[in-house]
């Protein structure tokens, strides 16, 4: 529990990144990857743990590497369009997709009371809506953030199947390293431009801790705890990144925000709660 909350943190400050660098997100998450991918390969070697054990799932994580992609470059698009509270409000409603989606992975059966709770959930969303218009940052921001929360819906479901079976730090490793390939091509397409050694700087910290660190305790956590009582505690993200933003970048959510947020997170944690 304390590795999934200390994660969590993690994963909340990451969102910061988003309005700190000055890049594409495609560059962001490809150099998150990057640096990760280096800092697990390092630890396995000095862990002695064994690269390729009998059996693993290469294809399947190799699968979940190119979800972890989609799910950081949406969740960085979005909060650069919009706000690290619209981004992280958005995304925030992965536990909504888990509840659907856990019971085809593991034959769980769905608990019929779980769809007041995604329409309570839902009608937070449509709060965050400022208008039905496309064209809108905000809105984009927050159609961005739902494809992040249902990509990472999907990789919290099949994270909790292979760490039943292999390493935390393996499965992770990866995953980081098939997201690094998925997204190398990108860095002929972008023009990738530091500002200054700052640059530089987060990129190392997003890399080694929001990624490498947060992502292993994470996945480690997930051995023990199912992957609706994560999304509980998952659902402190928002409200670390919220408070970071108000801090560090002077983000004052509007009292729409608030009160969507409020929706979207007392309806997840009571939703994920019923099975936890």
């Amino acid at each position: 529990m304390l590795e999934i909350h200390l994660a969590v943190f993690l994963f909340g400050l990451a969102g910061l990144f988003g309005k700190l660098l000055l890049l594409s997100p495609f560059l962001i998450v490809f150099g998150r990857v990057l640096l990760a991918s280096l800092t697990l390969f390092l630890t396995l070697k000095i862990l002695k743990i064994p690269f390729l054990p009998e059996k693993i799932p290469l294809l399947s994580l190799f699968f979940l590497g190119f979800i972890l992609a989609i799910h950081w470059v949406t969740f960085f698009h979005s909060i650069q369009i919009s706000t690290v509270a619209i981004g992280l409000l958005s995304y925030s409603s992965f536990p909504i997709f888990t509840v659907f989606l856990e019971p085809l992975f593991f034959k769980e059966k769905l608990i019929k009371g779980n769809l007041l709770l995604s329409i309570i959930a839902f009608s937070g969303i449509v709060i965050l809506i400022p208008e039905l218009e496309i064209k809108n940052k905000v809105t984009q921001g927050i159609l961005f953030g739902l494809i992040s929360g249902f990509t990472f819906s999907i990789l919290s479901i099949l994270n909790r199947k292979f760490s039943q079976k292999y390493s935390s730090l393996l499965i992770t490793f990866f995953e980081v390293v098939s997201a690094t390939l998925f997204l190398s091509p990108f860095l002929f397409l972008k023009k990738l431009e530091f500002s200054g050694f700052k640059d530089l700087i987060l990129l190392v910290f997003l890399g080694v801790f929001c990624t490498a660190l947060a992502h292993t305790l994470f996945v480690k956590g997930m051995r023990q705890v199912k992957a609706q009582t994560a999304s509980i505690i998952a659902t402190l993200e928002p409200v670390y990144g919220i408070i970071l933003a108000l801090i560090f970048l002077k983000e004052i959510p509007s009292i729409r925000t608030i009160f969507g947020g409020i929706l979207i997170i007392g309806a997840t944690v009571a939703v994920s709660a019923k099975k936890a």
